[in-house]
């Protein structure tokens, strides 16, 4: 975790063929909202997108590296003091060519907070 103590995972879940639901929360007194905003804590896009890394690393058991950002869409803003706890969807390939696809939809309650669709190089 690059971010100690930044979130815990609560419960993972493989619900088909390399697909995945896992609940985490977020740790709303971390530094990171100190400066993210003052009073007004906001879920910076950057941690979202390395937590969904670091996700997808656990569940390949594989170092991995961002090659490509795509379709990264930002819907609602995550206040980790009103929603700590965020629903991640996961749908993983693995190509024969060590790369890694990821599909990601982020939830906190019925709201989609995030979309995105990624490839990881396995390292």
């Amino acid at each position: 975790m690059v971010l100690k103590d930044f979130y815990k995972v609560l419960s993972e879940e493989e619900t088909g063929d390399a697909k995945y639901n896992i609940r985490i929360l977020v740790n709303a007194n971390h530094d990171v909202f100190k400066g993210h905003f003052p009073g007004n804590p906001i879920m910076p896009g950057v941690c979202m997108i390395q937590i969904i890394k670091e996700l997808t690393e656990s569940i390949t058991k594989s170092t991995l590296m961002i090659q490509t950002l795509t379709n990264v869409k930002f819907m609602a803003l995550i206040n980790p003091e009103t929603n700590p706890e965020l629903r991640l969807e996961l749908d993983i390939t693995t190509t024969d060519d060590d790369l890694v696809k990821v599909k990601n939809t982020t939830y906190f309650n019925d709201t989609v907070a995030l979309k995105l669709s990624n490839v990881y190089k396995k390292i």
